[in-house]
């Protein structure tokens, strides 16, 4: 079948196993178990639960982030389903956008998968900010923790996390063959790491908070008046520590058998994450120790003074947060690979500036290196929120459950939109949910809407310059990019995905 026919091929119809539109110029270098590997670190779960519980404690309390776990997790679960099963039909680099350029009506296709490329390549680089962003800022926690005479500026952990960046870079550049192998002690430094600090918080906490402090006692201190919207507004780090399972999908070209080892790379990611997470907050909610010490913290980071109240020791508390530094500097690698594949792949459809260079990949190392390199750029530019902004890392965070959740929402919706009005223009992949998809996909929807609504929010009242949500203002700036460009030069060279020749 040719490509000028695919317009009228039915949507998923069987192709070969090999990743559509898969690059001759890269070869596959990952098999399923460094691919889950990769993925799981990617989410790295309860270590970025310790950067970022901050948010729930302070709206909500405990019980916002045990029962915001829970719904993120059914949430996140239904949305990997929805999105494993398109990659089951279409394994290919582009994720959300080429799904919406097999999906979409014919008339706002290529509008449609354009934007959604912008979205979700903006999210990705947010969540590769994330990562490096927490380890520098914890290491500037912990030097504020074993230093009395340190003064803390912003600009301290700007710096460590460029330097972190650029390592990051070398290692996929000069490293990318050994990718896969690093993947692998990935994995298991963050199962040996949470293994042993889950032990020794439960065992060296000389006390234990009571059933109710952890399950019922709700607590309000984000000065919003009104309890629900601050429960709301606190799922924030719920919902960020269980996003970035599509990071699979953005390297299934680089795969052999990505229809069917991809659905169960993502669902094993949110299984074995969602668990590891849970029982970690459980844990350390029930040994905290005094709640008020660790939101009043002067390291920036409660979970620095939560393992201090249960150690009662710098040097072990230290020991304990380095973890989280490592893990948190070692996912950066990952997360630039993912990102990188991201907009090297939309420049290769040409909806990117400077498309013809960074489409292109080094032959040696079978990377696009200069995909990386323009992501680190970016990754850079984005650091410098943190000089002006308290909340920096609030709305790095927020940028990236948003771009990332809005790129997921309009797939699902049109393929939910198929399977109501006209089923049989879908042909399922090898991973496929049946009967259950309509179901799973319309509770993915609300999960995901309900979420993006209160994303957006300012985390404190009263709002000021320094601790607003700057997100939306990112986002809106991101997509007005988008949109001048479109008009200026990518309406006339996008024709959204051309893939290659489908094998009937």
């Amino acid at each position: 079948m040719s490509i000028e026919a695919k317009t009228e091929y039915t949507v998923g119809d069987a192709e070969a196993d090999q990743g559509v539109g898969q690059s001759n110029h890269v070869k596959p270098k990952f098999g399923k178990l460094s691919m889950l590997s990769l993925s799981v670190s990617l989410m790295a779960t309860w270590e970025a639960l310790c950067s970022t519980m901050v948010s729930g404690l302070v709206s909500g309390g405990p019980p916002a982030l045990i029962y915001g776990f829970i719904i993120a997790f059914v949430g996140s679960l239904a949305t990997a389903a929805s999105l494993a099963e398109l990659v089951s039909m279409f394994p290919t680099a582009g994720g959300q956008y080429h799904f919406i350029s097999k999906l979409a009506p014919l008339h706002m296709r290529k509008g449609l998968s354009w934007l959604v490329g912008w979205i979700s390549t903006f999210g990705w680089i947010a969540i590769a900010a994330s990562a490096p962003f927490s380890s520098g800022t914890l290491i500037q926690g912990l030097l504020v923790l074993n230093y009395e005479d340190y003064v803390f500026h912003r600009w301290h952990g700007t710096m460590i996390y460029w330097a972190i960046l650029v390592i990051s870079a070398i290692a996929n550049i000069q490293g990318s063959r050994l990718l896969p192998l690093f993947e692998y002690l990935t994995l298991g430094f963050h199962v040996v790491a949470f293994i042993i600090v889950l032990v020794v918080i439960c065992v060296v906490s000389p006390t234990k908070h009571a059933p109710e402090f952890v399950f019922v006692d709700v607590i309000n201190n984000s000065g919003w008046g009104s309890t629900g919207i601050a429960w709301c507004v606190g799922m924030l780090s719920s919902c960020y520590i269980l996003v970035g399972y599509d990071g699979a999908i953005h390297l299934c070209e680089e795969m052999t058998k990505p229809r069917t080892d991809i659905p169960k790379v993502m669902i094993s990611t949110i299984l074995i994450n969602g668990t590891m997470g849970f029982g970690f907050l459980v844990a350390i909610l029930f040994c905290m120790g005094d709640l008020n010490s660790a939101l009043q913290t002067t390291t920036g980071y409660p979970i620095i003074q939560i393992f201090y109240n249960i150690t009662g020791n710098v040097h072990s508390a230290t020991a304990l947060s380095s973890t989280i530094v490592i893990m948190a500097g070692i996912s950066s690698i990952p997360l630039l690979t993912s990102t990188s594949r991201m907009i090297w792949v939309l420049a290769r459809d040409k909806a990117f500036p400077a498309s013809s260079l960074l489409s292109k990949t080094n032959e040696r190392r079978q990377v696009p290196a200069n995909a990386v390199v323009l992501t680190s750029v970016l990754l850079g530019l984005l650091g410098l929120i943190n000089i002006g902004s308290t909340s920096a890392f609030n709305a790095i965070i927020s940028l990236t459950v948003f771009g990332l959740e809005i790129s997921y929402l309009i797939p699902i919706c049109f393929l939910l939109y198929q399977r109501v009005i006209s089923p049989q223009s879908l042909t399922p992949g090898p991973w496929s949910m049946g009967g259950y998809g309509i179901w799973i996909n319309a509770l993915s929807i609300c999960f995901l809407v309900f979420t993006c609504v209160f994303l957006l929010f300012p985390s404190y009242q009263p709002v000021t310059a320094a601790n607003m949500n700057y997100a939306s203002l990112v986002f809106g700036a991101v997509c007005i990019c988008s949109g001048a460009y479109w008009l200026f030069k990518g309406r006339k060279v996008y024709e959204g995905p051309i893939f290659s020749e489908l094998v009937d």
